[in-house]
């Protein structure tokens, strides 16, 4: 038997925790989004975006998830402090998804949603699926953490003092909603991240002068390309000889963004086709990110990446 394709649903952006007797709040993990399932050929692992995940996270083929059962999860890898880092799941896919380690970081599936189990559940409210979500008892290394009713305040303060990226407020009652941002999921978050295109970057100085200074990223605004800022900090030895090496192949002549791009140095243009995960303190007057900071890449298809979706308000 052949078990359904689902897209994962999407939450909104809520500027600040709340409480409330008819949400439940759950930690926002630092990861890959996944819809997983198994059926009689095998466990399948899909991105975001359709993209295969087993491939890059072999080890999940022999995830403990019951033959006719898909759930909604988060691939994440916990640092040595316990908490969940994206930059160690960055060094397992490297560019485009693809493997750049032998072994690496062990990575856990961390589960919150059960969308298939014989049959279809995604009209269900969201309290009985968690129900039967928990009535599995996935073992390790599965994780399916307990949602806090209606005290989102008390757990935000947790998660920012545990340094984690945020929390997710689903109302009682809402059902899954395949693909779709809405409003009955709300996402606050600690740190504020964005997706972004990159379109070029700043050659580097001193200790980078055989790399580069910063990657230049911007959104998409209908099929134009707009700078938001420069982006220098967050990268290590490796990603930035990763990056150094893929930059120079996709070089270009002109300038991919729409706007004008108003920089001290002059910069180098590349074909927009790497997205970044970019952590930030706050959108300037001008539309333009303030303390930006490189967090990794993110597999997704570059018409995803836009104003509406990672812009600001």
């Amino acid at each position: 038997m052949s078990l359904p394709s689902f897209e994962p649903m999407l939450a909104t952006r809520w500027d600040r925790p709340f409480d409330d007797d008819g949400w439940w709040f759950e930690v926002k993990w630092d990861g890959y989004r996944a819809v997983v399932g198994r059926d009689e050929s095998g466990l399948r692992a899909r991105s975001r975006r359709g993209l295969d995940l087993v491939d890059s996270f072999p080890e999940l083929a022999a995830a403990p998830i019951p033959q006719g059962v898909v759930v909604d999860s988060e691939i994440v890898a916990f640092d040595e402090s316990g908490r969940p880092s994206f930059s160690l799941l960055q060094r397992r896919t490297g560019f485009g998804g693809r493997p750049t380690e032998s072994g690496g970081a062990a990575v856990n599936l961390v589960v919150f949603d059960l969308l298939y189990d014989g049959d279809t559940l995604v009209d269900m409210p969201y309290e009985e699926r968690r129900q039967r979500l928990e009535h599995l008892e996935l073992p390790q290394p599965i994780i399916v953490p307990a949602p806090t009713a209606a005290t989102g305040l008390a757990l935000y303060e947790v998660v920012e003092e545990q340094g984690l990226e945020g929390i997710v407020g689903k109302r009682l009652g809402s059902r899954y909603q395949p693909g779709k941002r809405s409003p009955d999921w709300r996402k606050v978050s600690v740190r504020r991240r964005l997706r972004a295109v990159v379109g070029g970057y700043l050659p580097g100085e001193g200790g980078r002068s055989s790399t580069f200074g910063s990657v230049l990223v911007g959104l998409y605004r209908g099929n134009d390309l707009i700078w938001i800022g420069a982006v220098g900090s967050g990268f290590d030895e490796s990603s930035l000889r990763a990056f150094r090496d893929v930059l120079h192949q996709i070089e270009r002549p002109d300038s991919p963004f729409a706007n004008q791009v108003q920089l001290p140095q002059s910069p180098i243009w590349v074909e927009p086709s790497i997205v970044v995960s970019v952590e930030y303190k706050e959108w300037t007057a001008d539309h333009h990110l303030r303390a930006p900071v490189y967090k990794g890449v993110e597999v997704v298809e570059l018409e995803s990446v836009t104003w509406e979706t990672e812009g600001p308000g």
